[in-house]
């Protein structure tokens, strides 16, 4: 267990997801740096080709050249592509489902707070599996529907249904919810998430924790039914398999 994951951590790292929307910039970088150490847990980036996918504007982009590595990053939306206001070199436009990336290709495959947002999941998880090298990782790290904020922006009136939460979200502010339920926001379980991996006959599963937790607390990713409403977002570590 990594004892650098404190409680000062969990802390900066909640403050920060506060200004997502108002700061993306802020919330973004400190998420990278904050990826980027936790990854370096599980395989030394420098040298590395990292394959980010859904990574957005490349935000995590500058933090993993920084740690040594070959960044790539990889994301759908072409307005999620210039939000900040140039497209990040190295960026392809391209679906998680369908990653244009030959077979066995890199040597870690990234998705931080992606796999919520894809309507067939483990067809992207078994991409991500697909495009890794033998001995490489595959990081995958998601919010649980049931979750505190499985709902997002219309959270905690998710767990009344998420149709539901979006038509109070327009009543209350008159505007579309940015993640819509059944369209760009889906209910994807933590369970679900740790049984894929571990009947993928191409991976082992080598971690399961609540990411934003500190190290004493971690454990509840591990815990059936629990890790579903209290762990705020899961990480997989995977090992491709020779």
């Amino acid at each position: 267990m990594d004892r650098s994951a404190t409680f000062s951590r969990s802390v900066r790292l909640f403050r920060a997801f506060r200004q997502e929307q108002t700061d993306p910039g802020s919330f973004y970088g400190a998420l990278a740096a904050d990826s980027v150490a936790q990854l370096s847990r599980w395989s030394d980036l420098k040298g590395q080709t990292v394959l980010d996918v859904g990574g957005g504007p490349g935000y995590f982009a500058d933090a993993f050249r920084e740690a040594g590595a070959t960044y790539v990053g990889l994301e759908p939306d072409a307005g999620e592509l210039a939000a900040r206001g140039v497209t990040e070199p190295g960026t392809v436009r391209a679906s998680g489902e369908q990653l244009p990336i030959r077979s066995a290709a890199v040597d870690i495959c990234y998705s931080s707070n992606v796999l919520e947002h894809v309507p067939r999941p483990w067809t992207m998880t078994a991409e991500m599996v697909r495009v890794t090298k033998p001995g490489g990782t595959v990081y995958l790290s998601f919010t649980p529907w049931w979750s505190p904020w499985g709902g997002h922006e219309t959270a905690p009136w998710h767990f009344l249904g998420g149709h539901r939460a979006a038509r109070r979200y327009r009543r209350r502010t008159g505007q579309e919810p940015k993640n819509r339920f059944g369209e760009s926001l889906f209910a994807v379980r933590a369970g679900s998430a740790v049984r894929w991996a571990r009947d993928c006959p191409d991976v082992d599963l080598v971690a399961v924790y609540a990411r934003y937790h500190p190290w004493w607390a971690a454990w509840v990713a591990r815990v059936p039914g629990l890790r579903e409403v209290v762990s705020w977002n899961i990480v997989l570590v995977m090992r491709r398999r020779s």
